[in-house]
């Protein structure tokens, strides 16, 4: 019995040190803890924002604008612009890059910024449309010839002519639109419109005017012309000078036949 004892202590303690081996042995598979800095693995891609201002310009045909793209990447890679306009300088400094862009004539241009970061491409875009308001819209004079008014709009200096719509109303009735959208050209350009009109009794001093409308992909620019009235006064210069060459005989009709009435009555006077 006194020999069974301290075969059993030994037996306990022999588990109680295999035991606190394993316990030691699986520390090193523990989480890491709260002082522990080093970056988990999800981690160690960076995230940052690239910003292209302005996001939105508006410019006449020809101008030349800078665009600056920025990060908040400490230490960018690589920083370069995606356009079909032409380039100018190129300024820089920490985390910016400013862009000139020169002679822009597309009415509407998307630019793209690139920039990389620990190995991450983010992109920023902004959008340029040129576009020139109508430097004036102007209705000639209703001209009447025979039953019909000849209306005539001239509108100057716009663009782009392809997104143009012209619009006669008369007595705030449109009763002629007509889209422009077939034009391609890259440049400044006149528009003259011309439509006829039938004469009514109920045209009569009823006012015409004309507008001229840029529809810019959400850009609406609206342009319109002095107000003329129809009046039965709008005679075409052919027809006016009908009426001339009519009064003109007509006057001298007068005169011959009362220089024969003047001649006779002197006669009859002159009888003794």
């Amino acid at each position: 019995m006194m020999f069974l004892l301290p075969l059993s202590l030994l037996v306990l303690l022999a588990a109680a040190y295999e035991g606190g081996g394993s316990a030691r042995r699986r520390r090193p598979a523990r989480t890491q803890g709260p002082g522990d800095n080093s970056p988990a693995p999800s981690e160690t891609k960076a995230r940052f924002w690239v910003r292209l201002s302005p996001e939105f310009m508006a410019v006449p045909p020809g101008s030349s604008v800078w665009l600056n793209c920025s990060s908040s990447c400490p230490l960018p890679e690589n920083s370069s612009l995606h356009t079909g306009l032409q380039r100018g300088q190129t300024l820089s400094g920490p985390s910016w890059v400013s862009f000139q862009l020169l002679d822009v004539r597309a009415w509407s241009s998307d630019v793209h910024c690139f920039v990389t970061c620990a190995g991450v491409t983010q992109r920023a875009t902004a959008r340029i449309n040129a576009y020139k308001r109508p430097q004036s819209v102007i209705l000639d004079p209703p001209v009447l010839e025979g039953s019909e008014y000849t209306l005539r709009c001239h509108v100057t200096h716009v663009f782009p002519v392809g997104f143009l719509v012209l619009t006669l109303r008369h007595g705030g009735r449109v009763i002629y639109s007509e889209s422009l959208e077939r034009f391609t050209g890259l440049n400044l350009a006149n528009v003259t419109l011309t439509h006829a009109l039938r004469a009514r009794p109920r045209s009569l001093w009823q006012p015409v005017t004309c507008h001229a409308r840029l529809n810019l992909d959400g850009l609406v620019v609206r342009s319109s012309s002095a107000p003329m009235t129809l009046t039965v006064f709008a005679w075409s210069p052919a027809s006016k000078a009908l009426a001339s060459t009519s009064i003109a005989a007509f006057v001298g009709i007068l005169l011959i036949v009362g220089a024969a009435y003047l001649r006779k009555y002197l006669l009859i006077q002159s009888r003794p």
